[in-house]
């Protein structure tokens, strides 16, 4: 079974239902954890600026949803921030900590993403090293 997950989140709805898959497949074991991972790009980094008077807090606030979920089931798990392209920075990340599987949503926050097919999650699945779920 899987003992250490890595969490790719936005906050998006497909990031959310990532999260609910991955809790179902850790939940079975014990001495399991979930690591989120959130990257914040220059196009997100400029947009919380301009938009939010806190950009940390905006930024915390779109992992409140996925923190609960995970919370509720009483597994251990812990929240990492990183900058950079979201997907280079997840593929590099996840090969350098030896994960057992990356949970991906299909689809992001960024519209401009949306017009091709999940690319984010399409660079995941094809640079990481270990197993890749893809959550619609």
């Amino acid at each position: 079974m899987f003992k250490k997950i890595l969490l790719a989140s936005d906050g998006s709805e497909h990031a959310i239902r990532a999260a609910e898959k991955a809790v179902y497949l850790i939940s079975a074991t014990t001495d399991s954890t979930i690591e989120i991972i959130y990257v914040i790009d220059a196009s997100t980094s400029k947009a919380d600026v301009l938009h939010s008077t806190n950009p940390e807090l905006s930024r915390k606030q779109r992992l409140i949803k996925t923190e609960e979920i995970i919370n509720q089931s009483k597994i251990e798990y812990k929240v990492t921030v990183l900058h950079g392209e979201a997907g280079p920075t997840i593929v590099d990340y996840a090969n350098k900590n030896e994960f057992d599987l990356v949970v991906i949503g299909s689809r992001g926050l960024n519209t401009l993403q949306e017009m091709v097919l999940g690319s984010v999650s399409h660079k995941v699945a094809k640079r990481v090293e270990c197993p890749v779920l893809i959550v619609k």
